[in-house]
């Protein structure tokens, strides 16, 4: 997969350009000159893999098998020209062929703050407190500093599928691009000393799947998952992703049948909210535990402007000192952060788009100018997170596009900036990515936990970070205490107690966030430790539903797992009377002690009479001893999902080469990439359109020649898919 010098230490996502209205001009079909250069891709089998190696060695010579997948899956990973690799695609003991996908790391009162305390006062069936004891809890991430005192005595230990040693140590100076994440991460599940982790006392195990700056493929991805499920680890915790939400990609299916194989798999949903559609790879598969951050209790700073009530909201770099001012100060507009564009910064707030230069350039021109802080507004819709890749002496933070253009109108007006401070708690970081998932339509994240300002290890010391990175361990953790006090449950119950009793989440105005958003809620452990009742799937998407197909019914299996000594009588409540929706489910039954009973949830839609556009409740279901909130979720029409994610754009090893490569949820009726003058916007040419291409990964070379000067460009990647047409802004470079 691709490399780049930009891609460091957290799940940034770093684009430039801006969002612009473009014309296209017809659009003439044109062949991609192929190029017989080799690469890597999977290959999921349906037959034997062994049968399948040797007929491959016999039929295609030239082609190298580098890894062997049998525990995740049945699969292969195999180089060589696309020629060749799209020979193997046909091969009936083929079932599915994937490119390599890219994964980068995502980015402390947080620990009692979802019940992990008052779990400290309930034991297990062996009279032991609940601390993770005995519990395997592999860390699919960057590597693990196994000295450093607070985890040391809890690393068993691991292994560096980058190095391909038993040493799985973070990447240190020297060797590359220092990381940090693995190790912070495993500090979250499991410090045990200076500070201590959710489960102090389960079992580390590392596995270096993500080399210098934090950027590995799915291949080392996949391949660290194998050697987690060989050493019997009893949870998985990947607090990595992509930017592609589609529910089959092979670190998705790797997850899905390690959870087969009695694995409790948790993962990052991704830092690309705060849009719906955002959540990323692994964060989709189905089986796993799907996690979105929130706040935990923290005094945040806001930005205000002169006598206007709106607050912007802002979210420091890693590595920043503090934004901690007190009083009004003047904001000057920085351009892009030249030191050309800086030269009225002093004593100043200075305001910076993203793009072009690096963060802690951008930081190192405002502080030589004499800035007090620097504020970076992203250039595309939303907020993001980033880092700073060395100290400076002011605080750095970031703001949304709509933000940031509303504090250039105050810039414009001389209106004063001033900082506000809140203790806030229970609310959705505005990074966390959110659903639904594509294709299949589920409900993802399944749960929340605190990823904000969350203290943990790192080599040489402790350092606060953000991120669902830091909220997947949390629930890593907590699942560990549920299998010291449940050895006996698999991963569906221990999924399911931690869904059935989170916390539901509302916005400032009262509104419940959507499931889509936050899944069932904010984990609470000790109150999933001590269920009485499982139900599960714990959310129900009813799926999509058209106009011109009126009444459909959809059933749904849910299972009710009474976990208690005694029978339990449970009753289905009715949902409020709506108009075009009409529930089938029996209104109450009988499940045994220590019993399961399994039962059909339907609801048939009338899509006539509901607007097109995504529908959500909750069904609450109410046992003897508590009541169970099941969020759910129906679609009408096709949804506004992103028809083209995922893209990437780099040099190939002849002169004049590139690769480009997207992802399409649903296919294409039509997709390319159009080229326009960054400046002028005038149109160039197109670097590639097709018609009729199947949903999945787009892989392609292209032989750009002398045909278009070397320069920054902006590229404009759109795909067609039933008379809806997405487009990507990006800046590319031709050398």
């Amino acid at each position: 997969m691709f490399w780049s010098k930009w891609m460091m230490l957290l799940l940034l996502f770093i684009t430039t350009g801006q969002s612009t209205t473009f014309t296209f001009p017809d659009r003439p079909l044109v062949q991609d000159i192929m190029v017989e250069k080799e690469e890597t891709k999977i290959f999921l089998l349906r037959d034997d893999v062994k049968e399948a190696k040797e007929m491959i060695k016999k039929k295609y010579p030239t082609l190298r098998i580098r890894t062997t997948f049998q525990t995740a899956f049945s699969g292969l990973s195999i180089k060589g020209t696309n020629r060749e690799l799209n020979k193997v695609a046909q091969e009936p003991f083929v079932q599915s062929t994937h490119a390599l996908s890219e994964y980068k790391v995502t980015m402390n009162e947080s620990v009692p703050f979802i019940g992990s305390e008052q779990v400290r006062g309930l034991f297990d069936e062996h009279h032991h407190r609940l601390t993770g004891e005995g519990v395997k809890v592999g860390v699919i991430d960057t590597g693990v500093d196994f000295t450093h005192p607070d985890l040391r005595r809890n690393y068993i230990g691991g292994y560096d599928v980058i190095d391909k040693d038993y040493k799985p140590m973070e990447t240190l100076k020297g060797e590359g691009d220092p990381t940090i994440h693995g190790t912070h991460v495993a500090g979250v599940i499991a410090a045990n000393g200076k500070m201590r982790g959710v489960a102090p006392e389960a079992e580390i195990y590392a596995y270096r799947a993500l080399g210098p700056g934090g950027v590995g493929t799915s291949e080392s991805v996949i391949l660290a998952v194998e050697k987690a499920i060989q050493d019997g680890v009893d949870v998985i915790n990947l607090s990595l992703g992509n930017e592609v939400n589609g529910p089959d990609l092979p670190t998705s299916l790797a997850l899905n049948k390690a959870t087969e194989k009695g694995i409790v798999t948790v993962t990052s949903s991704g830092n690309s909210g705060p849009d719906l559609w955002t959540v990323g790879s692994p964060g989709t598969a189905s089986k796993a535990i799907s996690v979105g951050a929130s706040l935990p209790p923290v005094k945040l700073p806001y930005l205000q402007l002169g006598f206007d009530n709106k607050k912007i909201e802002v979210n420091p770099l890693q590595g920043s000192i503090p934004w901690a001012f007190t009083r009004g100060y003047e904001v000057i507009d920085g351009g892009i952060g030249e030191e050309s564009d800086l030269t009225s910064a002093l004593g100043k707030v200075v305001l910076v788009e993203r793009g072009e230069l690096s963060f802690t350039q951008k930081a190192r021109n405002a502080e030589k100018a004499g800035a007090i802080a620097l504020i970076i507004g992203n250039n595309l819709k939303g907020s993001f997170l980033g880092a700073l890749e060395q100290e400076v002496g002011i605080p750095v933070v970031s703001i949304s596009k709509e933000n940031a253009i509303k504090l250039k109108e105050g810039v414009q007006s001389n209106v004063l900036l001033y900082t506000r401070y809140a203790v806030i708690q229970d609310f959705l970081a505005s990074f966390s990515s959110k659903g639904p998932v594509t294709s299949t339509w589920d409900i993802k994240p399944d749960i929340v936990a605190p990823g904000y300002s969350i203290d943990s290890t790192v080599p040489g010391g402790y350092v606060s970070m953000h991120g669902t990175s830091m909220a997947a361990p949390h629930v890593a953790g907590a699942c560990a205490l549920l299998l010291q006090a449940h050895p006996e449950w698999s991963p569906e119950q221990v999924k399911a107690a931690l869904m059935n009793t989170a916390k539901p989440l509302f916005k400032s105005n009262g509104k419940r966030y959507a499931p889509y958003e936050q899944g069932t809620g904010r984990i609470q452990v000790d109150k999933a430790i001590q269920s009485s009742s499982l139900i599960y799937p714990s959310t129900l998407s009813y799926r999509v539903h058209k106009k011109d197909k009126p009444l459909q019914l959809v059933k749904q299996v849910v299972t009710i797992d009474n976990q208690s000594s005694t029978k339990q009588m449970y009753k289905i409540e009715s949902p409020h009377y709506e108009p075009g929706l009409t529930w089938k489910f029996p209104l109450s039954f009988v499940v045994g002690p220590k019993e399961k009973k399994q039962i059909e949830i339907g609801l048939e839609v009338d899509a006539r009479k509901w607007r097109a556009g995504m529908h959500d409740g909750v069904l609450r279901i109410q046992s003897n001893k508590e009541v169970v909130e099941i969020p759910y979720l129906f679609i009408i029409e096709e949804p506004d999902y992103p028809r083209v994610m995922g893209f990437q754009f780099v040099p190939g090893d002849k002169k004049g080469e590139y690769i480009y490569e997207l992802f399409l949820p649903e296919g294409a009726d039509e997709v390319g990439i159009a080229l326009y003058h960054p400046d002028t916007l005038r149109f160039v040419t197109y670097l590639g359109v097709e018609e009729n291409v199947e949903r999945g990964t787009v892989r392609r070379t292209v032989q750009i020649g002398n045909t278009i000067p070397r320069g920054m460009y902006k590229a404009i990647v759109f795909a067609k898919k039933n008379g809806h047409e997405d487009t990507l802004d990006v800046t590319i470079e031709m050398q």
